[in-house]
């Protein structure tokens, strides 16, 4: 048997994007393991895109702004899919289109458009998909290795990631009233994806981050994946309202001799 024991389960996966994707890796081991797999995206082009990737998917297309269209979405799959076994949802936005900025001159509206596609769209699925969720259903949210670090390029999307850590530990326990839906987070470190590419000054970091894992080599996509898979399936049914992190490491490595060594000859 094998060990996720997920084979002929079906998960709802937010947010695949392209073949770099936290949910594209996670749709992968999911597929691998035997589980049917629902596919949401932003748009028709990104619907194009993921029926080249994956065809024949299932796939629907909603812009979790607006909370109409994610009750419609509900109501749409559920004609077609009578029990929901688990819910990814890797979804994060933040305009970066002026460049990096001084924290303080963060703007209003971009700073609420993040919380909202990145972090309320968590509470709002999680409502609508409520009656379609199975009582031991798992969802699964992507998150950061660390949102009290000042990494300054990131901005404001650490406080956003912070919020959605909250986030998840209120929808457990709310969920908790009337089901067993658990609701975790994998918290991972710098990754190469096109969403980051991005981030301006982007690429110094995510070298420097990997200089500071304990491998020195940076985190796989790939790896976030098989953790955000475990904490889906029944293998991790006493885990809930927690974050994974997975960074290889760094977090316990700020204090590298190597680093040291390089930062003092400068």
């Amino acid at each position: 048997m094998d060990f996720l024991d997920i084979a002929g389960k079906t998960f709802l996966v937010f947010g695949v994007a392209n073949k770099k994707s936290v949910a594209y890796f996670t749709s992968q081991v999911l597929t691998e393991a035997g589980a049917e797999v629902v596919y949401v995206v932003q748009s028709t082009a990104h619907k194009e895109g993921v029926a080249k990737l994956f065809p024949d998917a299932d796939i629907y297309i909603c812009n979790v702004e607006h909370d109409d269209e994610i009750i419609k979405l509900a109501e749409d799959i559920s004609k077609k899919h009578h029990k929901l076994n688990g819910i990814v949802h890797s979804i994060a936005f933040a305009n970066y289109e002026e460049g990096f900025k001084p924290f303080h001159e963060t703007r209003k509206k971009d700073f609420l458009q993040s919380v909202d596609i990145s972090c309320f769209s968590l509470i709002s699925i999680a409502n609508a998909f409520k009656d379609l969720l199975d009582k031991k259903a798992s969802i699964v949210t992507i998150s950061i290795s660390a949102t009290k670090i000042a990494a300054e390029p990131y901005g404001w999307m650490a406080p956003v990631k912070a919020a959605l850590d909250s986030t998840l530990c209120f929808l457990a326990k709310s969920f908790s009233s009337f089901s067993e839906v658990r609701f975790n987070s994998v918290n991972a470190g710098l990754l190469k994806t096109s969403s980051s590419a991005g981030i301006p000054g982007y690429l110094d970091y995510y070298l420097y981050a990997e200089q500071l894992t304990l491998r020195k080599r940076s985190i796989e996509t790939k790896e976030v994946a098989n953790a955000a898979a475990f904490l889906l399936s029944d293998r991790s049914s006493g885990i809930n309202a927690q974050g994974i992190i997975v960074d290889c490491g760094m977090s316990t490595n700020y204090f590298d001799k190597d680093m040291i060594d390089r930062a003092m000859r400068v």
